[in-house]
This record gives structure tokens, sequence and C-alpha cells, in this order.
């Protein structure tokens, strides 16, 4: 229930939408003092960031007019944060939570201070997002950068540098020297070249977000009026998600925040770290703590997965730390038998035979829905839904690959954009007769877009008449879904311009880059089109565009914070897991743990010896064992 926009007495204040908090949550909840937050999986933290913003706004914790501050690493996370604010604040309290990632955050204030900086660090004010990957860096070190001068190295010293080192240690590695490095390695010479040939070298400056969050950094070191409006700004800073936290995203927290009033609170699970690849620190709660003084707070319970996989999940957890504490379950079990097994099979066929017809009887068993359970794989989901399509189709199963392409962009990169679900909720509005929830999350989501208060009356008024103008404009001209390509285009491109293209670029920087909008809408396209092919009525295709009645077969990175009853994790062998164990162990059996613990009553591992051995991944059957788990043989 919405609590009203009145001052709560700390002492009077209770959790709303849950029925309780754990202790140590509630400590977290009330605190005064920067709190380091390890909460293992299912702990609910995005549930307790929530409930610490409406503990804050409903009793002056954070004093009008100061804001509080939330930065995550996903735009997914940083909306489902502000979405549960609002449902448990009233809207003038919710509209004080600033819910940004770190990539917007930044870029933010390199838009709005950028042009303060010093010549050689100032990026010309049109610049645009540019998309690295290793082929870019690869052929700057090889054929761009050429050989530094005697004093520093030569060619070949160039040439030694590893491309991952190359943007992790050397472009963006540390702050950024305001008359550039005076003694420069050769990493350091390298980088420097790259940095003023992407901020001068073309008719616009080209940067990245790891580099825009550099410049950040940067332009705020050298501007204390700034750093003092930020501080005079927000009274509390939230970080979701810590674990992933990069070096270039903690200097800039750092760099603003160190030795302010500001409150923090980060929370994280250190076991879930699976973005080292993507630059994250190694520990960044130690560094936080160090830096912060921050009290480190576990939390214990786990609301997700029932107690005997919570048993299981805390042997797989002490492999990564061994002072991880003990979770309690307070899942029931449902489920009679192994809440976690290895079945190994003679061949794929067999494999996919038998676990078509293990979901079909269970969902006929329990009354459990095709998305109450998940294929995981690590990699190469294609190759798995060759074989898996036609056994579950024979099965009168839907299975849809969700890491397959649309257009330019996998459909587990579609299905969670703010483009694809506003054009989701958009046209369930406009062509579903009962779209009461419909109409809020639109007029909300297009009305935060559009800069309309949630206290200005007049204004939210006159949006809803525009809303529903539109939406029945909408049903008149499209009255059935789209079977062709060139109408679903003239949908989503009349549902865009509604929403307002650049006010899209405005909220979510990430858009412009790699001309990111483009390829979302161009994907939605196509899967609007593809979803309304068989369907008898515009509840068939968004129904098949969101796959409510399809078993969703998704790789491991993309299942993280999604849950399901019963997790199958397909292909546990070295085939799929040598390479990221040989590069990356801890990273690697990080992944491992975050697929097992998206389950809530199950687990079943699923081997087969035509895929591959199980040697180089030993250690990870050996964990299992040592739990407890059976390895089956299924004919």
């Amino acid at each position: 229930m919405t609590v009203l926009a009145r001052r709560v007495r700390p002492d009077d204040w209770r959790p709303s939408g849950v029925d309780e908090l754990e202790p140590n949550a509630m400590l977290v909840v009330r605190s005064g003092d920067n709190r380091s937050v390890i909460a293992g999986p299912g702990a609910g933290k995005t549930e307790l960031l929530a409930q610490r913003a409406a503990y804050l706004l409903q009793t002056g914790g954070a004093p009008p007019p100061q804001r509080i501050l939330a930065i995550s690493y996903k735009r997914d996370a940083a909306t489902n944060l502000a979405t549960r604010v609002r449902a448990r604040c009233h809207r003038s309290h919710a509209a004080r939570l600033d819910s940004l990632t770190f990539d917007a955050f930044a870029k933010g204030l390199v838009d709005r201070f950028g042009q303060a900086l010093p010549d050689r660090w100032r990026p010309r004010p049109d610049y645009e997002i540019m998309w690295t990957n290793d082929t870019l860096f690869r052929g700057f070190l090889s054929q761009q950068v050429g050989a530094p001068p005697p004093h520093i190295g030569t060619f070949a010293d160039v040439q030694a540098i590893s491309v991952k080192a190359f943007e992790r240690h050397h472009l963006v590695g540390s702050p950024l020297p305001v008359d550039g490095w005076p003694d420069p390695s050769v990493g350091q010479w390298a980088a420097d070249r790259f940095w003023q040939g992407a901020l001068h070298g073309g008719k616009k400056s080209r940067l990245s977000f790891p580099m825009i969050g550099r410049l950040a950094e940067l332009l705020l070191r050298l501007n204390p009026m700034a750093r003092e409006a930020l501080q005079l700004t927000y009274s509390h800073l939230f970080m979701d998600e810590f674990q992933d936290t990069t070096q270039v995203q903690y200097d800039l927290v750092k760099t603003i925040f160190l030795g302010s009033n500001i409150v923090i609170t980060a929370v994280g699970d250190n076991k879930q770290q699976i973005m080292r690849w993507a630059m994250a620190m190694d520990d960044p709660f130690a560094a936080f703590d160090a830096d912060f003084g921050a009290v480190r707070t576990p939390l214990y319970n786990n609301y997700r997965s029932s107690p005997e996989l919570v048993r299981i999940q805390h042997v797989l957890a002490k492999a990564l730390d061994q002072k991880a504490v003990q979770p309690i379950s307070k899942a029931k079990a449902t489920i009679t038998g192994d809440s976690c097994v290895i079945w190994d099979f003679s061949t794929p066929d067999i494999e996919a035979a038998r676990l078509a017809t293990f979901i079909a009887s269970e969902m006929k068993a329990h009354g459990l829905g095709p998305r109450d359970f998940v294929l995981l794989v690590r990699q190469r989901a294609d190759r798995y839904a060759a074989v898996l399509e036609p056994r579950f189709r024979a099965a009168n199963i839907a299975l849809r690959n969700e890491a397959s392409m649309v257009g330019d962009i996998t459909l587990q990169e579609l299905l969670p954009d703010e483009v694809s679900t506003l054009l989701v909720c958009v046209l369930r509005l406009a062509m579903t007769a009962r779209a009461g929830r419909h109409w809020t999350d639109c007029q909300e989501a297009i009305g935060r877009l559009r800069g309309i208060s949630p206290d200005d009356d007049a204004a939210q008024a006159r949006f809803a008449g525009e809303l529903d103008r539109f939406a029945i404009d909408l049903r008149k001209r499209y009255p059935t879904p789209p079977t062709v390509t060139a109408v679903a285009a003239a949908v989503t491109a009349e549902i865009v311009q509604f929403i307002g293209r650049d006010r899209l670029l405005a909220a979510h920087p990430a858009y412009a880059q790699g001309g990111w909008l483009d390829k979302v809408v161009e994907a939605a396209t196509l899967h609007l089109h593809a979803s309304s092919l068989a369907a008898k009525d515009w509840t068939d295709a968004l129904d098949a565009y969101e796959g409510v009645h399809a078993v969703p077969l998704m790789t491991i990175h993309k299942s993280k914070g999604l849950e399901y009853h019963t997790v199958i994790f397909v292909g546990l062998d070295d085939d799929a897991w040598r390479r990221s164990f040989e590069e990356d162990r801890a990273e690697a059996t990080a992944g491992f743990f975050v697929a097992f613990t998206r389950a809530k009553q199950r687990v079943i591992f699923t081997y087969c010896a035509q895929r591959g051995m199980r040697r180089a991944i030993a250690t990870l059957y050996q964990l299992l064992l040592d739990a407890g788990v059976k390895i089956v043989e299924v004919k």
C-alpha cells in the first residue's frame, strides 16, 4: 500500500510491501553510518535499499531538499530500485531518489561540466560514444600507435602490451594526471596517444564510458565548487551490485564524497562477482571499508531457495570465500525427491527428450508454467537449442533461445531494455480491455522521461489525456498484430516518437553508444513482427513477444537477478567451461555459483560425454559431490 506524504517518527516507521526484514537488514535501514552489506543470493539486496530509501525519505533522515543518489552497474537494476521505491513511498518522496547507472551519472557530469576541463583533456561538446573491444585496441597497438621515442622504449615494447592490460591498467587504470604523464612508461605513452587521438584527432571526440568516468573524476578533482554542489545535493548514496564496481567508478565516488557528510550504503555479494572481465575490482568491499570506515554487515536470510538448496549453496560459497556466513533459508521446500542432481546422458538427443518429458510432467503434476523453468548454458546457446527445440516441440512445449540474435542484438538483451518494455506497456494499454496496471506503468514511466513532476497535478492530467488519445488512436489504426514487417516498423516508430527519442537519449546515455537505440528499435520491430505471425490477437502477440508461454534458454550472465522454480544447467563439461576456467578460475566458479542460486526448489546439471570430458572442471564436480549431490545415469 502506498504511504501518504507525511513525516513519520523513526520509532513508528515500519517496512512497507514486505512481511518483515531480518534484524541486520533493519540495522542497515535505520543506520546513520557507512555500511558495506554482504548479502548473498535471495537476501533481497534491492529490497533492502528500497526500504532504506523509504525510511530516510519518510522519516526525514534525508531532509528536503536533499536527495538520495543510487548508482548501479546495470540499467535494469537502477530501474528496478526506482520502481520499488515508488511502490513504497508517496510520489513526492520517491521523486527525491535519483537512481542511475554509473555510466549515466558520469556522463551527466561530463556533459554539464566537461568544458571546464584543461585543453589536454577537454572533449568537444558533441562527443560521440565509442564502443571499445579487443579488436579496436589490438589494431591501435599493432598498426596505429607506432614506435615510442627511444628514451621511452621500442616498438617491440608496445607490442608486448596485452590488449586487456592496455585498457584496464594503462588507459583507464588510474586517475588522469592534469598535465599528462611526466615520465611515461611505454604503456602510459601508448595510452596518452589513444586519449589524444580520441579527444582531438577527428571531427568529433569519441569516448568510451570508462574514459568518460575518468574525465568525470578529473573535472571534479579540479572543480571544488562542482564537487561541493554534489555533496550538498545528496545526503545519502546507495551503491547496488557493488561487487561489480570498477576502479574507474570507485575512484569517481571517492573523489566526490570522501571526507564529506554523505552516508553511503554499498550492497552486493563478493561471491557473485562475474564481471571481472569488464574491469571489476578484485575486492571493492575491502577498499570501501578502509577508505570510508564502513561497518561490514552481513545479511543471513535467503528468501528464494529451499533449505536443501541453501545448504548446498553454502558449500559452493565456501569455495569462493572461506569467511562466507551460513545463510538461513526462509523458503519452504515444495518438492519431493532430490533438490539437486547430476544427470549423465549417453547422447544429446536422449538428453533433450528426457528434459522435455521431465518438464512436461512437472508442469502437469505441480501446476507450474513454462517460465518456472530455465535452461542455462555457459555459451553457444544456439548449438544446444538446435538439439533441444525439436524434442521440446514434440512434447508440446515451446522452448525459446533468448541468446538468439534479433537484428544486431540478442533477445536476452532486448527483453529487459527500457524501449522494449515501454513498447509492450503501451501496446498492452492500447490493445487490452482491462489495462489498469499498464495505464499506471505507462503514465509513470513516460511521465518521468518527459520531466513531469509527480506533484504537478495539472501537467499530470494533461499528459493522461494525451496518453489516452494516443492509445485510442493506436488501437483504431492497428486493430490486429502486424504480420508485415513494414507495419511493425510503423507501430514501433509511432510509439518511440510518442515517448520521445531525444528524451530516451537524454535519460539513458548508453543508447547513444554504437547507435544502440536504433539497434534496439530495429530488434523490437523484427521481434514484434515474428511474434505476430501466428497470433490470433494482440494479447497472443505480446505474450509471444515476452515469451510468457515458453521455457527460456539463456546464458549464465543474463540469468543474474532472475529466479526460477527449477534451474536446469545443460552441459557441465570441459567443452563449455575449460577456457573460462583457464582464464579466471575465480570468475568461472562465481558464474557457476550464480547459475546455481537462481533456483528456488531444484537444480539439475546435465552431462553428456559426447560433448566433452569433465577433467578440467573436476573441482566443480568435487564441490557438488562434497555437498552430497548424486550422479545418476539416465537412459
